[in-house]
Order: structure tokens, then C-alpha cells, then sequence
């Protein structure tokens, strides 16, 4: 009997549809990005992981606006062999802000709701019940709203270096670079920090703040422009975030809560996060202190910062 030419050709298919591996594989890496649908408009994520079965885990950038997509390889490349990690261009900014503005205004209630279909998101793409979420400095409080607001989306969350009470954190900040001016004389530094005032009314009293935390912590000082243009985008919204008191609006955390400060942080300070974290409830909760770091502890110790991660909070979790 002569062979089916449909049967040959359907083993031709099948041999070429599992050498170029559109089978689904336990340990298939995953390794893209794409615009997704979040609050009426279209965000940038980027996805990557040694194998897409791994537990998830979302990285909300700070500033607000500052898209770490172009170089996040630097402190979660040890973390996509355990984590799929996604970093995600919220809105306005990287190249979310690129492929659409937002058409309505930023607020504390707007980013957060995207933050949380984010997350809604990821757990239906990967069919979990939950992610682990990590944000740094502002995207630290918007995970904090996210902790608050939707526990049960969560494994756990990973703040670094977090907005806790950010208009208290800059008043402690100005008043120790005051005292500073005035003991070395420095009377530049003195009348520009003398026309602070929290929260910050201009972008240029912003610029001055910064310019001398930095100059004090002996890192780069920013630009003027720059403080300047990203202020007329940002400054509202980080004014409205930093009035907000989670020391007094939220005593208790329904997920497990790890906290990751620098010994020398000032930008988002270390004391009102420690004294956070002595005082707030969760059902698992610890505290990791770099002492010789400042702001930036992802990109400053990048490699200790991935395995403390690795070891201490997904070890806890899953031992």
C-alpha cells in the first residue's frame, strides 16, 4: 500500500514545529518586550527570565519617570535565573511615554490603579494567583499603595530604599545639609538651601536640595536643566505621594514585607524607614541594611543586592 502523502507531510510538520521549539518546555527561557493595555492606554514591558516557569517578579522603577529598562540587566541579571523579572515603563515615562501620553492627569490614585492592573496582568499571562513586587525609592511607594490596596496579588513585596513619608524624609535632609553649610561657612550652600521649602514650590528649590544632598554624599551633582524639565512633569505628583504618612496610614501589611535601605540614604531616609519598619504588622517581615550605600542600592552593590534577594526573602518563602 502506497503511503499517505498527508501523513508525511503532517511528521515533516511536527518535526519542524519541535525543533523550533513552539512545544512548551519546563525550562524554556523567555526574553521579550511589548505594549500591553493598562489604564486605557499602551505600557512597555520587559519580560526576561532563564525559564518562564519561575516564580514572577515585577521591578516598579522610581523617580517618578525613570524608566530602568536600558540598564536593569546591571542589578537583575542574577535574579531572571530565579525570578522571571519584568520591568515595566510606567506612565509617561521610557518608552511607554514614547508610543502614547497620558490623557488625563497623574495622580497618586492613577499610577497605582496602573501599577495594579500590571500585576492583575502578569498573574492571568503566567496563571498564578500572585507575583512578588519590588519598587525602588518612588516606585518603593507605589508598591507600598500596591501592598496596601491588593496583599492578596502579592507573594511578598520588596521595598528598596522607599518613599515612607517623603516630605518629612526631604525637611531631615535639608535641616543636616543647613547645619553642614553652616559649619564649613559655605555661603553659597546657605542661601540656596535657605530658599527650600517642603514641599518644594518650584523646580528650582528642588534643584538646590539636590544639588547639595549630593555634593555632601560626594556624588555627581544634577544638572539644573534637568531637575528643572523633569519638574514641570513630575513635581506635583511626587509632592502629592510625599505628603502621604505611611508611619500613620498604615500600621498593618496583609503580605510578607522585606525592606532594603542604604546606611547612607538621605534622599529617601533610612531612619523613618527603619522606624517603619519596627512599628508595621505582616505576616513575614525583615530588614537589610547596606551601610557603606546610599540612594541608588540596586546599581551601588548590585551583586550583594541579587543575593540577598535570592537567599534571604525567596529562600524564606519557599524553604
Amino acid at each position: 500500500m502506497a503511503k499517505s502523502p498527508f501523513k508525511n507531510n503532517m511528521t515533516l510538520l511536527l518535526c519542524w514545529i519541535l525543533l523550533m521549539g513552539a512545544t512548551p518546555s519546563t525550562g524554556q527561557a523567555i526574553d521579550t518586550a511589548m505594549a500591553i493595555p493598562i489604564g486605557g492606554i499602551r505600557q512597555w514591558v520587559s519580560i526576561k527570565s532563564e525559564n518562564r516557569r519561575n516564580p514572577v517578579l515585577l521591578f516598579l522603577h522610581g523617580g517618578p519617570g525613570n524608566s530602568v529598562i536600558s540598564y536593569s540587566d546591571k542589578f537583575t541579571g542574577a535574579l531572571r535565573k530565579h525570578f522571571v523579572v519584568v520591568n515595566w515603563d510606567q506612565r509617561e515615562s521610557g518608552k511607554t511615554g514614547e508610543i502614547n501620553k497620558s490623557p488625563v492627569s497623574l495622580t497618586v490614585k492613577l499610577m497605582t490603579s496602573d501599577a495594579i492592573e500590571v500585576v492583575r496582568y502578569l498573574c492571568g499571562k503566567f496563571s498564578v494567583d500572585k507575583i512578588y513586587l519590588m519598587g525602588h525609592s518612588w516606585g518603593g511607594f507605589l508598591g507600598m499603595e500596591v501592598a496596601a490596596q491588593r496583599p492578596e496579588l502579592l507573594k511578598a513585596y520588596i521595598a528598596v530604599c522607599p518613599m515612607i513619608y517623603q516630605a518629612e524624609s526631604e525637611r531631615l535632609a535639608l535641616a543636616r545639609m543647613q547645619q553642614k553649610a553652616a559649619e564649613e561657612k559655605n555661603q553659597v550652600a546657605t542661601k540656596e538651601l535657605a530658599a527650600v521649602k517642603i514641599p518644594f514650590a518650584t523646580g528650582e528649590q528642588l534643584y538646590y536640595q539636590r544639588k547639595w544632598l549630593l555634593h555632601y554624599a560626594g556624588a555627581k551633582e544634577p544638572s539644573k536643566e534637568t531637575v528643572l524639565t523633569w519638574s514641570t512633569k513630575w513635581l506635583e505628583l511626587f509632592n502629592e505621594a510625599s505628603e502621604v504618612n505611611f508611619l500613620t496610614a498604615l500600621p498593618r501589611v496583609e503580605c510578607p514585607i522585606y525592606f532594603f535601605v542604604g546606611g547612607r540614604d538621605y534622599q529617601t531616609s533610612t531612619k523613618l524607614t527603619t522606624d517603619f519598619y519596627n512599628q508595621v504588622k505582616a505576616p513575614d517581615k525583615q530588614i537589610f541594611v547596606f551601610e557603606s550605600t546610599a540612594h541608588n542600592l540596586p546599581t551601588a552593590e548590585p551583586a550583594r543586592f541579587q543575593q540577598t534577594i535570592i537567599e534571604s526573602v525567596l529562600g524564606r518563602l519557599t524553604k
